[in-house]
């Protein structure tokens, strides 16, 4: 396997045996490194193979290994000769992320933050298999998958500006509860407004550093050391079921498909069959009740924010990283319609795209980059390059560099806990296990991964956040 470096930054591995397409790797050198440790390249090597795919299979600087698809990975496939994947969207269908802006700076938080956090830990619930309070009828739940935010609107659990500032103003018009399975909605049923575990979480944290000020203010981010809180969940639950329930019904339908791919996890249904428009519809619905998850997350978090501070806390964007649907793009000349998969991907618009809410539409969409606890987060920027060269997706985080297996065997999680107090991060976390699961050193360096996105003009930086609180699952 030759990987030829096209310019700094970006790598490139030719069409060769089954592939349609070839891979491009947008990575420095050091993070290209990391990313040949496992097996992420030649599962998108595996992902060119598949058919109707466009253009390139892509690799971001977050990459790493997956199922079927690599994270960080993005493909694009014809709507009417193409596939429909769920391993290119994956189990947390809409696992993402928001961010809320407060009026508040880091001085008036900083003394109170184990009682803010520990309040928060009260009312969100956090970790495996933890419920909600909340109890809906089959209709009331029904209307959650089909309506996403619309119905958080009509619970007032979320005002017209929140809708404004969402992916899809929350709302997948593509949503079908009917095709969701009894059992995924018994598992989804009372996790509406839960945390979850694995790598999700809920922090606060302070802005440590502006790079674009007239972006920034545009974004609500006014001032260094100002207050915001980061919410990253996603369908919890009922999105690992819905995966879960069609990648069988596709090794049931499709055996010819299924016995012969490189990979059981790259089952795909093709775009013209009954199962494919199933899968879009239960797909969509999921993405909707994460939507309406992180709202009722949100709902929680501005009421213990008005209540110990009496301040209301501002949405400046909500973006899925595990997604697929229809946008166009211009490929071998010719505008198209395409499926395009996004798994551990943000959408990164650029300047003008009628998608951005108007508030954004002349700078571009924001891009919330997340990082592990303890480390930076950020907030980019998108750009008309991603449209052109990453089928407008930027990288969604650090990128694990180790498994949870072994993440376990490498770190205690109260030794964690203790470093991350020096530093003056306070963690409240369900279970031990799941700090050592999400240490820092479990990922990448995530300043190299937003670097090579700045660089390469897929994603412009506009902040960085660091974090006080984190609450973990």
């Amino acid at each position: 396997m030759k990987i030829k470096k096209i310019s700094e930054n970006v790598y490139e591995i030719d069409k060769e045996k089954c592939m349609n397409v070839p891979v491009k790797i947008f990575a420095s050198e050091k993070i290209l490194e990391k990313i040949k440790k496992d097996d992420s390249i030649q599962q998108a090597k595996n992902v060119a193979c598949m058919p109707g795919i466009q253009g390139r299979s892509i690799m971001l600087s977050d990459a790493h290994q997956g199922y079927g698809f690599p994270v960080g990975g993005v493909a694009a496939f014809d709507t009417e000769h193409g596939c429909i994947s769920p391993g290119g969207v994956g189990f947390d269908i809409n696992c993402g992320v928001r961010l809320l802006t407060s009026s508040l700076d880091k001085k008036e938080v900083e003394p109170k933050i184990k009682e803010v956090i520990n309040d928060l830990f009260d009312h969100i619930p956090c970790g495996v298999g933890k419920e909600s309070k909340l109890r809906l009828d089959d209709n009331e739940f029904d209307d959650v998958l089909n309506s996403g935010l619309k119905w958080a609107l009509d619970k007032k659990y979320a005002d017209k500006k929140d809708l404004d500032r969402c992916e899809e103003n929350g709302h997948m018009k593509t949503a079908d509860a009917s095709k969701v399975s009894l059992r995924a909605r018994k598992r989804g049923r009372r996790q509406l407004g839960t945390l979850g575990a694995g790598n999700h979480f809920l922090e606060i944290q302070y802005v440590d550093e502006i790079y674009d000020k007239e972006i920034a203010n545009k974004f609500g981010i006014i001032s260094e050391n100002q207050i915001v809180v980061m919410i990253h969940s996603g369908s919890r639950g009922l999105g690992h079921q819905v995966c879960g329930d069609y990648l069988k019904k596709i090794e049931d339908e499709f055996p010819e498909i299924f016995n012969n791919l490189p990979d059981k996890d790259l089952a795909y249904a093709p775009t013209d069959s009954t199962l494919a428009k199933d899968y879009l519809g239960a797909m969509s619905a999921a993405a909707n009740y994460g939507w309406c998850n992180r709202q009722i997350i949100s709902y929680e978090t501005r009421k213990v924010f008005s209540k110990m501070f009496g301040v209301d806390l501002n949405l400046v964007y909500d973006v899925a990283h595990n997604i697929a649907k229809v946008e166009k793009y211009k490929i071998d000349g010719v505008n198209k319609d395409v499926y395009v998969h996004r798994k551990g991907a943000t959408r990164a618009f650029g300047p003008g795209h009628k998608e951005i809410p108007k508030i954004y539409r002349d700078v571009g969409q924001p891009i919330l980059l997340p990082g592990s606890m303890g480390t930076a987060s950020y907030v980019l920027v998108g750009t008309d390059k991603a449209m052109n060269e990453t089928f407008s997706s930027a990288p969604h985080g650090a990128g694990r560099l180790m498994s949870r297996h072994e993440a376990m065997k490498k770190f205690e999680g109260e030794i964690v806990r203790k470093e991350l107090e020096k530093k003056k991060i306070y963690i409240k976390a369900a279970s031990v296990r799941g700090i050592s699961e999400e240490a820092p050193d479990v990922y990448k360096d995530v300043d190299d991964v937003v670097k090579v996105s700045d660089k390469v003009g897929i994603g412009k930086k506009v902040c960085r956040l660091r974090p006080l609180g984190v609450i973990k699952g």
